[in-house]
């Protein structure tokens, strides 16, 4: 049974949504030239500053067609524990000799994993992320 859902486009808003949805329609992004298209669409709305509630809605709806298409023809891989731990350390102004002094981590373990020898261990992602402030999901991405 399908339900009926209300929206907060009424009046002016409901209008730019729909002159925007004229002018350049709301459906999947099959191709490069329509992924540019798409682009300029919301480049010139971007450039307007302040959007009204239907231009707002409007590039909510077709920035999600272009990440989908985006999502699906230009993935990006997640970064290798190496990688990720050699940034948060630069992030974070950290030597590997004090991460293992402060964390109990020997000096070892963090070399391999800075050499992509070693993968992180849940136990060490608890640590890290505790230790240099990121959420346990920043260092888990390739669990």
């Amino acid at each position: 049974m399908p339900t009926k859902t209300r929206s907060r486009l009424r009046g002016k808003g409901r209008d730019s949504y729909l002159e925007q949805v004229l002018t350049f329609p709301l459906t999947s992004i099959k191709s490069e030239g329509h992924l540019d298209e798409a682009q300029k669409v919301m480049d010139r709305l971007l450039a307007k500053g302040k959007l009204n509630v239907g231009e707002d809605m409007y590039l909510d709806a077709l920035s999600d067609l272009v990440a989908a298409y985006e999502d699906e023809h230009y993935a990006i891989e997640p970064a290798s524990d190496a990688d990720m731990l050699r940034h948060l350390l630069e992030a974070k102004g950290v030597t590997q000799a004090k991460l293992s002094r402060e964390m109990a981590i020997p000096k070892s373990t963090i070399s391999e994993v800075l050499a992509g020898k070693k993968r992180f261990s849940r136990q060490m992602i608890r640590k890290l992320a505790d230790y240099l402030g990121v959420d346990v999901s920043v260092l888990a991405a390739n669990i």
